[in-house]
């Protein structure tokens, strides 16, 4: 018998988060480790009267991949995959990792070659989500290598993971159309202003130019667990969009790399020097994937107070409440972003000690704490 809060999770996603109608054609993206989830994800999509198409492939297969791809493979654009973004309503991806580490031996060269081969496909997914003509949801399925990421048991890590999503509460749904109205009370403020500047006691000091930039409200739908009000910086802007140094507080974790003591130093919306104190040359490489790799898709703050500790995967340290994130690489268009990259990469900074956000010369957060009542934690 599977974990009834996987059922709970899964109805939470199929009728909540992509909201999956009758007649519907949707995707499902896993790892073969997340079967209960699968299982349960499969059941509720039936129930909603969807039609279901499975992508699953093992973690293995991206080292094998990487091992013994041509440069031609490496270039490949899966013709099936294109056809797939074209033609889905909506897509619903697992990560369920066995080994998070497992691409750490691989040349960083080829993850560009391929990340930048993938490009047109990330290109096409967010602007038919843009436009409303698709919805997509990521969620993750604990597994004992991410628990192990975590420093934490597996059964600490599903009470972890299940927490942070409100799977714990009698009626989640309920809890996060109340997370909704608290978040939008904060994007309703941000839309139309013209700069935030981020702070920290330990050197972060950067300005981000948001005029004429939307600010969306993240509250369920496309990542679960969520948590964050984001937008994109206006990178037309005579000042570049972004300026000034950001001294991440965490390792930054992409494509299984750990990547630490980050320190990017942002000139007219660029990086114009990256320093880390370990994988610095794949920071540097990965900064290079493309012409829109080096400049900042995403500005967000995390909102999710239920999260607050660090666990080495992205989808919940960049929801924890009191930090703010940005991504190098690609933007959403619906933002008003509009840099192209194969490359979407979120760090994140810690506001909780000592760190404030200034919005038009307003402190609206002070030690990770909102200034306002009403807003998510305050």
């Amino acid at each position: 018998m599977r974990d009834q809060r996987l059922d709970k999770l899964a109805q939470v996603i199929v009728q909540y988060s992509i909201g999956a109608k009758k007649g519907q054609l949707v995707r499902l993206t896993s790892d073969p480790i997340a079967m209960p989830l699968i299982e349960a994800l499969y059941e509720q999509l039936i129930k909603a009267g969807a039609h279901v198409t499975f992508n699953c492939a093992p973690d293995s297969f991206a080292e094998i991949f990487y091992e013994n791809a041509s440069p031609a493979q490496l270039k490949h654009v899966n013709p099936i995959a294109r056809y797939q973004a074209q033609k889905i309503d909506a897509s619903i991806g697992l990560w369920a990792a066995t080994n998070t580490k497992a691409l750490t031996g691989i040349d960083p060269k080829k993850q560009a070659i391929a990340g930048a081969a993938r490009k047109p496909l990330t290109k096409l997914f967010f602007n038919r989500a843009a436009k409303g003509e698709l919805s997509w949801c990521g969620t993750l399925f604990p597994t004992q290598a991410s628990a192990q990421d975590a420093e934490m048991s597996l059964r600490e890590y599903e009470d972890f993971v299940f927490a942070a999503g409100h799977i714990d509460k009698a009626d989640p749904v309920a809890e996060w159309k109340k997370i909704d109205r608290q978040q939008q009370k904060v994007a309703d403020y941000l839309n139309g202003k013209k700069e935030v500047h981020f702070k920290t006691a330990s050197g972060t000091d950067l300005r981000v130019n948001v005029e004429g930039m939307t600010w969306i409200n993240c509250a369920g739908h496309e990542n679960f667990p969520d948590g964050e009000v984001f937008t994109g910086p206006n990178l037309k802007a005579k000042d570049g969009g972004v300026n000034g140094v950001v001294r991440y507080s965490f390792p930054a974790v992409h494509h299984g790399r750990e990547v630490h003591d980050i320190e990017l130093t942002f000139e007219k919306g660029r990086v114009a020097k990256a320093k880390a104190s370990k994988n610095e040359a794949f920071l540097k490489q990965m900064l290079k994937l493309d012409k829109g790799a080096s400049a900042v898709g995403e500005v967000a703050i995390g909102t999710n107070y239920n999260i607050q500790r660090y666990t080495k995967n992205t989808l919940f340290d960049e929801k924890i409440g009191g930090t703010f994130h940005l991504a190098v690489g690609a933007g959403y268009p619906e933002s008003g972003n509009t840099n192209e990259s194969g490359l979407h990469w979120d760090m994140v900074c810690d506001l909780r000690p000592g760190g404030t956000i200034t919005v038009d010369g307003k402190v609206i957060s002070k030690d990770g704490k909102f200034t306002r009542k009403g807003w998510p934690g305050a």
